[in-house]
């Protein structure tokens, strides 16, 4: 009587892409993990920077939030324009995003005093993280949002947008940056630690 056959594990069709993908590039696993995330948090870094400036430079920041936000809260005649964007599925996304970025810039405006902020300074201390978002919907909707922290939400919404853009972007220079960034300070660093 032979045994059962060991059941493949579920991963197996990805360790064998992965390992083909490694052999394929001629890079090993580990150091194309480590360049994809160093490229992923840079494709994040440089854009949501650029992206800030650059709707601080022409002032569009507040322009977009109020574009998004709804307008029978702000009593406002909008573009049917700016009317259908904000009712498709597009709007709705990059909506909540903004008030996700509304959240995280009160956050890093809070700790290094930035947006007009006073540094360390603490939002109600009894806030949940829910109540936080609630407040930052508010100030969406009432178009409350100003200044920087209008082009910092601006940014951070953007910034998310092209996370597809992004992701490939990281994954194509991935092999490239790996072998002539990540593997020679790998092989410097263990060259000191081999002394």
């Amino acid at each position: 009587m032979s045994s059962p056959s060991p059941k493949p594990s579920r991963l197996a069709p990805y360790k064998e892409a992965l390992a083909a993908l490694s052999q394929r590039t001629r890079t090993p696993l580990p150091s194309l993990a480590i360049s994809f995330a160093i490229l992923h948090e840079l494709t994040a870094i440089l854009p949501l920077v650029g992206f800030f400036y650059g709707a601080r430079t022409f002032g569009v920041g507040e322009s977009v939030v109020r574009a998004i936000a709804h307008p029978e809260v702000l009593e406002i005649e909008q573009s049917k324009a700016a009317s259908r964007l904000r009712d498709t599925w597009a709007g709705e996304r990059f909506r909540e995003w903004m008030i996700e970025g509304e959240t995280r810039v009160e956050r890093v405006g809070r700790r290094y005093g930035w947006f007009g902020f006073e540094r360390g300074s603490k939002p109600d201390s009894n806030a949940s993280v829910e109540s936080q978002t609630a407040r930052s919907e508010a100030a969406l909707v009432s178009g409350r949002i100003a200044g920087d922290v209008a082009n910092a939400v601006v940014a951070y919404a953007l910034t998310k947008a092209f996370i597809p853009v992004r992701i490939g972007l990281s994954l194509y220079l991935s092999p490239a940056f790996s072998r002539t960034v990540v593997q020679p300070i790998g092989s410097t660093v263990a060259r000191l630690f081999r002394r």
